[in-house]
C-alpha cells in the first residue's frame, strides 16, 4: 500500500468520524428529557384577558436542549376538567419538525390538523426567551402538544430597515 492510498484512507476515515458525530449531536446528543412532574406543572394557558392559568395535564413527555430555545417539544393529555374556553387563540402556530425518535409528537400532522381545523393552537407563555413564544395544540380528545416558536418580536429584530 503506498503513502497516498494510506493518507487518502484517514482523511476519509476522518470525515466518516466527523459526519457521524455531528449527526449524532444534532438528532440525539444535545436533547434531555423535561422532567414529567416539571414538565407537567410548567403548561399553562394565557386567558383572552392575558392573565397565566395553569392547566392540569397527564401522561407528559417532553424533551428540550440548552443549545437552542426552539428544541422544545413536549405531548400531554389534558385533565378532565381542564379547559381552555378562555384561553388565547394563537396565530400563525408552525410546530417545528422534532427528533425522529421523539415519536409522539408529530410537526407534519399537527400542522395538518391545525389547518383543516381538527385541532386548535393557544398561547402557553408569550416570550419564554426573548422573542420566542411556547405554543399548544389541542383536540377534542384532550390530546395535546407543545413546542416553542419564534414570535413577532423575533421576526422583527431579523428584518433590515
Amino acid at each position: 500500500m503506498t503513502t497516498g492510498k494510506i493518507l487518502a484512507s484517514m482523511i476519509v476515515l476522518s470525515a466518516i468520524l466527523a459526519g457521524a458525530a455531528v449527526y449524532y449531536l444534532q438528532v440525539y446528543g444535545f436533547y434531555d428529557p423535561v422532567d414529567e412532574i416539571a414538565g407537567a406543572q410548567e403548561i399553562q394557558i394565557v386567558t383572552t384577558d392575558g392573565r397565566a392559568e395553569a392547566i392540569a395535564v397527564s401522561d407528559f413527555r417532553g424533551i428540550d436542549a440548552d443549545s437552542s430555545p426552539l428544541r422544545y417539544r413536549s405531548c400531554f393529555v389534558l385533565d378532565d376538567g381542564a379547559s381552555v374556553e378562555n384561553a388565547a387563540a394563537y396565530d400563525g402556530p408552525t410546530p417545528l419538525v422534532g427528533p425522529n425518535w421523539f415519536n409522539c409528537y408529530s410537526a407534519k400532522a399537527l400542522t395538518a390538523d391545525l389547518e383543516s381545523g381538527a385541532a386548535r393552537a393557544y398561547l402557553v407563555q408569550p416570550d419564554i426567551e426573548t422573542g420566542v413564544d411556547r405554543v399548544m395544540a389541542v383536540y377534542p380528545d384532550g390530546r395535546a402538544f407543545a413546542w416553542h416558536q419564534l414570535n413577532d418580536s423575533a421576526e422583527e429584530s431579523r428584518t433590515i430597515e
